[in-house]
């Protein structure tokens, strides 16, 4: 099996990557290469139909005036 080696990792990096390791009950080399694996197997976003997509949930969300906002507040309070 191939392996690799890496150098010259910044020291906070190297600290959160273990502490990683030991949340998932994993060695430093099986959190590193799980970490390879989700970013290279991860499906590639499409800018385009991300943005579409938001804007078309944003055209459903109804606009609150800060008068019913207030009323809201108002009602909650004795």
């Amino acid at each position: 099996m191939p392996s690799l080696t890496l150098k010259d990792i910044p020291k906070r990096l190297h600290q959160q990557l273990r502490q990683r390791a030991q949340r998932n009950r994993r060695s430093l080399s099986q959190e590193a290469l799980s970490c390879l694996e989700q970013a290279v197997t991860a499906d590639p976003v499409d800018p385009d139909a991300l943005l579409a997509e938001a804007r078309a949930l944003r055209a459903g969300v109804k606009a609150i005036s800060s008068r019913e906002i207030e009323s809201w507040i108002d009602r909650g309070r004795p």
